[in-house]
């Protein structure tokens, strides 16, 4: 079985517009994805413009949104069919996602940042989460603010807090869109050699062709996507 199945996964929203093709019911469908599968350890990406619906993809993937119909079978638990407290739960679990901002928390230091994180799943080790930072280069600044540090160290802040709870899946939208081509190049090599030493699996959303053509695997969204078809 592999450790990402969704089958027939749809997802609208209220028209806030005039009509447009695909609307129905007052409603906007933004996914709408027959099939799509990810197995446990595999590193994939997806390419996506802005507006495509990637991100509410990951988001219904991560539990943050629930779908309006459809399958999505995470290490064997259909997310469908929990409620939010149990969604949360799982995605504490069992996932860690890389935003493009970050959404670092900036009233707390490098190190209580992933202690956080870890708040939400197992429980706080703080000698994992010093082992992380460490290891994605940041062993001198525990004890700094996202404030101090570079664009590129709040992400590796990031990339840390995401493995902390020992996720099976990694999600990353858009993980490099804020840095400079060396950084985005360094961050992403970071970013899949740390999740492969995680034994996690990764899925990554990017429009850069840069970074999608670092993978051996890419898929367009818009393929998947039957919503974007219409």
């Amino acid at each position: 079985m592999p450790l990402l199945a969704v089958r027939d996964l749809v997802k609208s929203y209220p028209r806030s517009t005039a009509p447009r093709p695909g609307d129905a019911n007052g409603r906007t469908t933004v996914v709408d994805v027959q099939e799509f599968s990810l197995e446990a350890g595999e590193q994939r990406a997806l390419r996506g413009e802005s507006g495509t619906g990637k991100t509410t993809f990951l988001h219904l993937i991560a539990g943050i949104l629930a779908p309006d119909s459809g399958h999505l079978t995470l290490d064997g638990r259909d997310l469908a069919t929990l409620g939010e407290a149990g969604r949360d739960r799982l995605r504490a679990e069992t996932i860690g996602y890389i935003f493009q901002t970050f959404n670092l928390l900036q009233g707390h230091t490098v190190l209580e940042n992933v202690e956080l994180g870890m708040a939400f799943g197992r429980g706080v080790d703080r000698a994992r989460a010093e082992a992380l930072l460490r290891r994605v280069g940041l062993g001198e600044r525990l004890h700094h603010f996202p404030r101090q540090l570079s664009t590129g160290q709040q992400q590796r802040v990031a990339v840390a807090r995401a493995l902390a709870n020992h996720p099976k899946l990694v999600l990353a939208d858009e993980p490099t869109g804020n840095l400079d081509a060396r950084n985005s190049r360094e961050s992403l090599a970071l970013i899949r050699e740390v999740c492969r030493e995680n034994e996690a699996a990764l899925l990554l959303v990017s429009h850069d062709e840069g970074v999608l053509s670092q993978f051996e695997r890419v898929e367009a969204f818009s393929s998947l996507n039957r919503a974007a078809l219409v």
